[in-house]
């Protein structure tokens, strides 16, 4: 059973404040967590389930020491979403999280995107894609907030995430060109792409800012052939990278 300073704690973690603090966050999910268990049993530091997850899962939960077990209702005290599914789990945030190291091959910049449904989509894209890297602006939406955690379906186990300011990167990788998602581009299916290379993928409403577009060697956009005035974020940042990566 779960105390009350304990719920208090897991509680607290839904505010990037106490998430920072502990260098901790929450997957929650069945098949989230089933990958977690699978293929990053390092990162997990607790897991909370519900009988009817354990029952069909004998064999790992035999070997699973941080499993606690808790009733519906204790996981509702927990859980962050409207519909709690059967089990979640604290992860330990990766130590990379503030310092990017290396550019190799796309990386994908985010330039303030502020949706969470946005960034956890543009993280599982990255991963389809076979993208390792992105570089988020520190204005852009938390990647450990839940909702870009539902989004990214697990993705965000496999994608080195960064926040830093984008100006600098730009700065310490100098010669590699910089593709910015632009209306005033030109058509990405004029475009050579090179590699390595950055994408950069501006704020849902604004766009590119003005000092990242002047940096960027190449604006490039996604031709229309109807009438919608604009693309969603997410889904132009995966039209872009299946050009890019082909």
């Amino acid at each position: 059973m779960l105390n009350k300073s304990h719920v208090k704690y897991i509680q607290s973690l839904a505010h990037k404040k106490y998430r920072d603090e502990a260098g901790v966050f929450i997957i929650e999910g069945v098949k989230m967590v089933d990958e977690l268990i699978n293929s990053f049993p390092e990162r997990l530091l607790e897991v909370f389930a519900t009988p009817k997850w354990m029952e069909p899962r004998e064999g790992i939960v035999k070997n699973l020491t941080q499993l606690s077990v808790v009733s519906e209702d204790e996981l509702k005290k927990i859980s962050q979403l409207t519909t709690p599914n059967e089990l979640l789990a604290l992860v330990s945030k990766p130590t990379h999280v503030n310092k990017i190291e290396l550019l190799d091959g796309l990386t994908v910049m985010l330039d303030e995107i502020q949706d969470p449904g946005n960034l956890g989509t543009i993280i599982r894209s990255c991963d389809w894609f076979g993208v390792k890297n992105i570089v988020c602006s520190p204005r852009t939406v938390d990647v450990f907030n839940t909702k870009v955690i539902q989004a990214s379906m697990g993705s965000i186990m496999r994608i080195n995430i960064y926040y830093e300011e984008l100006l600098d990167v730009i700065d310490r990788f100098g010669t590699i060109p910089v593709y910015s998602a632009e209306l005033s581009g030109k058509s990405i299916f004029d475009i050579k792409f090179t590699s390595p290379s950055i994408l950069v993928i501006g704020n849902e409403a604004r766009g590119v800012s003005p000092n990242i577009s002047l940096r960027s060697t190449h604006k490039v956009f996604i031709p229309s052939y109807g009438n919608a005035e604009s693309l969603n974020a997410a889904v132009a940042t995966s039209i872009i990278l299946s050009c890019m990566t082909k």
